[in-house]
């Protein structure tokens, strides 16, 4: 799963999944063979998803749904949301969408859901992904968003050990800042990496004690501005101030950020799972990754079910391009080079992971643990595709909240401005 929003998702995001990073822009192509029915599919690109891997992805799909051609829509950037609102805009509406956010579409009536039939028979959460009782996003896979990766050499040589507490999370990152080590990498120049550390702030110290929180702050029982979020968001701006940060974060770019902690230029990195594709094997040794402290020590898992494929209904043919987005999601293939390649930890009632024959290092074994062990899961505040996601539009401004934190230490009143922007979203 991996969502996608911006990263996205590599869940997969969307995803989840969604991977998120620089997009290339290939150009469109076209798919199949026959005279039946023409579909367009939209899709995005980063550097571990490619052209090839798409117009693979396609192919193999295509093998269950003959007759068909898909014409791939390939996003100007990894915006797919705003990329297919654009298209709407314009009667272009993609008849099959990648990790997009389906809650910014639904109320439109543009998508179709699953089958639930089909939904339980092959998927381990078949409601993972519900919203409001249909599913729009079929949960293949899943991603823990963020994780904390820490490079183990770094923390070695500076006799530092995993955090277990929030205090301990900040003793590391003064003993780093006094070892002239940047201590937390920041993709700060777009907002949705920004976002990392907000997000799993927000997750752990709000819905690690409150998992109904979402659920509650639709029906008007929560706000930003109660105690508890403005405790938890105001830590990020304790972060800030503690120079845990490097200078210049806010001007670094997802794949900048990426290069410079691999090079052992800081010693940690909030980021998505998806950022496991992003070790190399050789490289492997060197990284490990843990949860987010709590106060108490207990661990959260901010957690995101995803999947890729969205179905409009305004499709030509929705029966064929829903039995297109099935193939697509059941295929081992696929979903081999997003474990692979995107971090994806699969969630299929029928494959385990050792039936992909993916190659995955370490990280990816050590991080899946978290996925198949009993502990507490929480919707990963800001990225999940359930009943759990903010309404349309709010996402992007709690993204963005993360960046204004390092000008603005009006904590209260910045959460104030987002609960009017809630409010106004959801109707209320």
């Amino acid at each position: 799963m991996y969502r996608l929003r911006r990263a996205l998702t590599s869940v997969i995001a969307a995803s989840a999944l969604f991977a998120v990073a620089a997009c290339s822009t290939s150009a469109n192509t076209e798919n199949g063979t026959g005279s039946g029915t023409s579909l367009t599919f939209l899709t995005f690109e980063t550097p571990a998803l490619t052209a090839k891997f798409w117009d693979d992805s396609i192919t193999d799909a295509l093998k269950s749904v003959p007759d068909t051609k898909i014409n791939k829509i390939v996003s100007p950037n990894t915006d797919r949301n705003a990329y297919a609102k654009q298209l709407q805009a314009s009667g272009q509406f993609p008849d099959i969408l990648s990790s997009i956010n389906p809650k910014d579409f639904i109320e439109a009536n543009l998508l179709t859901p699953f089958d639930k039939a089909w939904l339980e028979e092959n998927f381990l959460l078949p409601g993972a992904n519900n919203i409001k009782g249909s599913t729009y996003i079929p949960p293949t896979n899943s991603q823990i968003l963020p994780m904390v990766f820490y490079n183990k050499d770094v923390f070695a040589k500076n006799n530092i050990t995993v955090p277990k507490t929030w205090a301990e999370f900040m003793t590391v990152v003064g003993k780093l800042k006094a070892a002239g080590v940047t201590p937390i990498e920041l993709a700060g120049a777009e907002p949705w990496s920004a976002s990392m550390p907000l997000v799993g702030l927000m997750s752990a110290h709000v819905l690690g004690k409150r998992p109904t929180w979402v659920a509650d702050r639709y029906a008007g029982a929560a706000k930003f501005t109660d105690a508890d979020v403005v405790a938890a968001v105001t830590k990020q701006r304790d972060l800030i101030q503690a120079g845990a940060f490097g200078k210049g974060a806010l001007g670094v770019n997802y794949a900048d950020a990426n290069k410079q902690f691999l090079d052992g230029k800081s010693g940690m990195y909030l980021m998505g799972s998806w950022f496991i594709g992003q070790i190399k094997p050789e490289q492997a040794a060197s990284f490990g990754s843990f949860l987010l402290p709590t106060e108490d020590g207990s661990l959260v898992v901010p957690f995101n079910v995803g999947g890729t494929t969205a179905v409009s209904a305004k499709a030509p043919d929705v029966a064929k391009a829903t039995a297109f987005a099935k193939a697509w999601s059941l295929s081992p293939n696929n979903l081999r080079t997003l474990i692979e390649t995107d971090g994806a930890f699969p969630m299929m009632k029928k494959l385990k992971l050792e039936d992909f024959g993916a190659k995955v290092t370490p990280v990816f074994t050590e991080a899946y643990t978290y996925v198949t062990s009993e502990n507490t899961k929480v919707s990963s505040v800001g990225w999940v595709n359930n009943d759990d996601a903010m309404p349309p539009g709010v996402a992007d401004l709690f993204y963005a909240l993360s960046q204004q934190l390092f000008t603005n230490g009006d904590v209260k009143a910045q959460l104030a401005a987002l609960d009017a922007a809630w409010d106004k979203a959801a109707g209320k």
